[in-house]
Formats: structure tokens, C-alpha cells, sequence
């Protein structure tokens, strides 16, 4: 994927709608595997009472992943569908997290707020510049910012392959397939916010689904039901249960995935 492709969210001629997908997105989205939360604790120096804002924060995977550090967090989305459903997870998981709705672009908290911001698997649907620069408005002076993708990664005949190639034929101008689950063109858009000591690093993850989890977790896309109708949404459901079913009957797949995450700070 170019840059390009990625700065306007109106891949399909009309605006990607997650909220649709609000109820395969809470149930079956994986989130984050423990072993990132593990590495960014150490890297950034985290510690509880820290407090913290995940932006574009949809059901809340990362949100709650950092409250449950003991990190004070507040989680903003413009889906008040998918803040709905994280506010559900985050009771049945016991954290406590303030949500908000509201755009990265237009952050509404003061300045040199928050020790942390997150953005989880968000970053390319935000005006970048715009949000970069209010994300380091409302960091503290030597707050840091995390960019986080976890990624399936298509390889030659591996599921994440034919999967993405059925998706393309009921959404043929998708456009975020086929990608290798590195983003180094964000670092532009923070060195531009005035962001300094920056940082990457990634490590590859087997995520498993089970072939009902595989499919949930595809039909919340946004290539499926954040742009699709609700008929060719089942359409497409029944024939890709029948491409797992003929070309990887195994039970749970082992999905092929790559966590990559970069961080910067606020200069003191």
C-alpha cells in the first residue's frame, strides 16, 4: 500500500462504517497478544496511576489491555456503537475505563494532559498531520506516544492469502490487503508534530481462530461490514465458510500475524 492510499478513509466511495460492525468487532477482534503490553511497559518506563488516552479506541482492546496495568485511561472513537460494546467487555473484565466520542483530529481534553497516548490498528484512517499535532498538544512534556498495528500477514497459500483474495471480489477497491504489517511512514507524520526519540520494533505472532472466530473476525472488516450491505454481507459469509471448509479444514487455524509499534515523545 502507498502512502497515499492510506491518508483518506473513503475507500469505497462512501465512508467505512465500523459501527455496522460493532457486534462481530467486540466478539471475535483479537486483541493485542500479553507479550506487547509486556514490551512497551518496559520500554516506556509505565507504571500505575499513569494516565492515559487510546484514540480511534473502538471496542476498546488496548484501552483496556492498558487499565488493566493499572493505568488511568481514557478511550475515544467516533462510533458510539463500538464504545458501546467496549463498555461491556471492559465490565465483564473488571477495568474501568472512560469513553468519550470524538475524533483524533479534534482532540477534546487540555493541553499536556496524558502521559500516554495509544492508537491501535487506527492510525490510516485519521488526517494524520491533524491528529498528530493535537496528540502532542495533549501530551505532558516527555509523554510519549504509541502507534500499534497487529497485523495477519498474507503469505503464498496461507489463509490470510485467500481470504484477503475473497474479499477483493465483493469489495474489488479494498485496498488494505496484501500489506507486510510495517508502517515506517508514520514516523514522518511525528517528527513533523515535533515529536522526537523515535522508536520501532516488531515480532511475529500466531494468532489462533477458531473457522466461526476466523470468519467474525473478517465479516467485521472493513472491506466486509464496514462497507458492505447486509445481503452481500451473507453472501460473502457462506463462501468463505466454504473456502476454510475445502482449502484449510483445520480446527483452530493458525493465523499469521505481525505486531509493530513505534513510539515518540514530547520534548521536556
Amino acid at each position: 500500500m502507498s502512502d497515499e492510499e492510506l491518508i483518506d478513509p473513503r475507500i469505497f466511495g462512501q465512508k467505512v462504517d465500523f459501527g455496522r460492525a460493532a457486534d462481530d468487532y467486540a466478539r471475535y477482534r483479537a486483541g493485542f497478544p500479553p507479550r506487547f503490553y509486556e514490551r512497551i511497559t518496559a520500554q516506556l518506563g509505565l507504571k500505575p496511576g499513569m494516565r492515559a488516552l487510546d484514540i480511534g479506541t473502538g471496542t476498546g482492546a488496548v484501552a483496556r489491555g492498558l487499565a488493566a496495568l493499572g493505568l488511568a485511561v481514557d478511550g475515544l472513537d467516533p462510533s458510539a456503537e463500538l464504545m458501546a460494546e467496549a463498555r461491556v467487555l471492559g465490565e465483564a473484565e473488571g477495568v474501568r475505563v472512560a469513553y468519550t466520542q470524538g475524533k483524533a483530529e479534534a482532540l477534546p481534553f487540555p493541553d499536556a494532559s496524558f502521559d500516554l497516548v495509544t492508537a491501535g490498528q487506527c492510525w490510516h484512517w485519521f488526517d494524520r498531520p491533524v491528529a498528530a499535532r493535537e496528540v502532542a498538544r495533549v501530551l505532558k512534556p516527555g509523554g510519549a506516544l504509541v502507534i500499534c498495528h497487529f497485523d495477519w500477514i498474507p503469505l503464498p497459500g496461507n489463509v490470510v492469502e485467500a481470504t484477503e483474495d475473497l474479499i477483493r471480489t465483493y469489495s474489488p477497491d479494498w485496498n488494505l490487503g496484501r500489506g507486510n504489517g510495517v508502517y515506517g511512514f508514520w514516523l514522518a507524520d511525528l517528527s513533523n508534530a515535533g515529536l522526537r526519540d523515535l522508536e520501532t520494533a516488531s515480532f511475529d505472532h500466531d494468532q489462533l481462530y477458531t473457522h466461526e472466530g476466523w470468519r467474525g473476525r473478517i465479516r467485521a472488516s472493513a472491506g466486509v461490514k464496514g462497507s458492505l450491505d447486509a445481503q452481500a454481507v451473507a453472501r460473502f459469509d457462506a463462501d468463505h465458510a466454504a473456502l476454510l471448509a475445502a482449502r484449510f479444514p483445520q480446527d483452530p487455524l493458525h493465523v499469521h500475524h505481525r505486531v509493530w509499534w513505534c513510539t515518540a515523545r514530547k520534548p521536556h
